[in-house]
């Protein structure tokens, strides 16, 4: 599960909980994204503030793990290279699946490699309230969608980008992400 995590909240974690079930994964990977190729870097949280609230957000559960593989390569991070890796790493029998937001794939075409990423893993487009699953028909080739797995999940609407901004008006966050990461934005002064 890709992400920038800026921060993690609930709707991730429902998320991948529920591609876990739906898809019988043994294991969901939690990549935070090191230098986004889409985002300007000054409005990015660095890295380290990215992961850590990742870890804290992912410690309970027994199938979540927190890679540092974008974190740790230098330069814009790709998933056509953090797929390659992880292709080599656990080997072309073990069937890898990303799992990202229906908007995140809407936008597949404007991705680095777009065509051999879709080849080395299975797509799981989390549904979430507001996006027309519809627009995948629209949008991408007919060879994409065999690839491309629609999870709806329980409507819940959080997004990163409302936490931040509550957080700058100094409203609450707790239960839109664990309580955790809301300790840790706290004492780290971050979105301020």
């Amino acid at each position: 599960m890709g992400g920038t995590f800026d921060p993690i909240h609930y709707g991730h974690l429902l998320a991948a909980e529920e591609a876990r079930f739906r898809f019988n994964l043994s294991r969901v990977i939690f990549v935070p994204c090191g230098t986004p190729p889409h985002k300007k870097p000054y409005k990015v949280t660095p890295a380290e503030h990215r992961y850590a609230m990742t870890v804290l957000a992912t410690a309970s559960n027994p199938y979540f793990v927190v890679s540092r593989i974008e974190i740790d390569r230098p330069g814009p991070s790709y998933a056509i290279d953090t797929v390659k890796i992880f292709r080599q790493q656990f080997g072309y029998g073990v069937e890898i699946f990303f799992i990202t937001g229906l908007d995140a794939v809407l936008e597949i075409l404007t991705w680095k490699n777009h065509d051999e990423l879709i080849q080395l893993c299975q797509f799981i487009a989390v549904n979430r309230p507001g996006y027309d699953s519809e627009k995948l028909r629209e949008h991408l080739p007919p060879s994409y969608l065999d690839r491309i797995s629609l999870l709806s999940i329980p409507g819940i609407d959080i997004s990163s980008t409302m936490i931040r901004e509550r957080v700058r008006k100094n409203e609450p966050i707790l239960y839109l992400t664990p309580e955790t990461v809301c300790d840790y934005i706290a004492k780290h002064g971050l979105y301020k």
